[in-house]
């Protein structure tokens, strides 16, 4: 059967390269990102689906040098704490580099807005829909910034609340991600934990039901 509404096979192929060669980057120069390109790159994020177009997401543009500063310190004191919680493996997890906050040429933060009980359409039962709708529009840009040849990195190692505190973010609002954005050298050939040895990606053949859980394709 036809499809008119198909991409045309380079197009296709260009969107499946960009999915697949996408890297959470930890290594970065310092030329910042121009601004035409940083433009395009937010534009791709805000377009990402959001339930009930709520668009929860908010983008902080860190330019400050000491506030970066100060956003480094943060990840640094929760990087010690992961490591404790990590036991066995704490040496392992302090010999990686797990950030870019301090060498990237651009800087983010990506948040939840504030006042989102107002927004039920799609979260009476499941609340946590704003936080997939972030996570969306930060996906969105990281492909677009692939496809651009930039690397992106998502870091979690933080503590909301005193990241939130240090931004004078509003009650309600939570922080997700600390973006590390700008050129590399080059991107990592495969996700660099597994390069590191930390952790291996499963089959999608395990990861696939039919009907019920754990109910496998055959």
């Amino acid at each position: 059967m036809s499809n008119d509404h198909r991409y045309s096979k380079s197009e296709r192929l260009a969107v499946y390269r960009a999915i697949a060669e996408r890297r959470d980057m930890r290594h970065f120069r310092p030329d910042p990102v121009d601004p035409t390109v940083l433009k395009h790159l937010l534009a791709a994020a805000h377009q990402a689906p959001s339930v009930g177009l709520m668009q929860p997401w908010r983008f902080i543009h860190i330019k400050d040098h000491d506030l970066r500063q100060k956003l480094a310190l943060l990840v640094d004191e929760e990087r010690l704490h992961t490591a404790e919680a990590l036991g066995k493996r704490s040496n392992q997890f302090m010999e990686m580099k797990v950030e870019g906050i301090r060498e990237c040429g651009e800087l983010f933060v990506a948040a939840l807005s504030d006042k989102r009980e107002q927004h039920i359409f799609g979260r009476r039962t499941m609340p946590e829909m704003d936080l997939a709708s972030v996570a969306c529009a930060i996906q969105n840009m990281w492909l677009a910034a692939r496809a651009e040849g930039l690397g992106m990195g998502w870091v979690s190692l933080f503590d909301p609340v005193q990241l939130a505190r240090l931004l004078n973010m509003p009650p309600g609002s939570k922080p997700v991600a600390i973006i590390c954005l700008g050129h590399v050298d080059a991107f990592y050939p495969a996700p660099m934990l597994k390069l590191n040895g930390w952790a291996d990606e499963r089959p999608l053949c395990e990861l696939v039901f039919q009907n019920t859980w754990n109910s496998t394709e055959l």
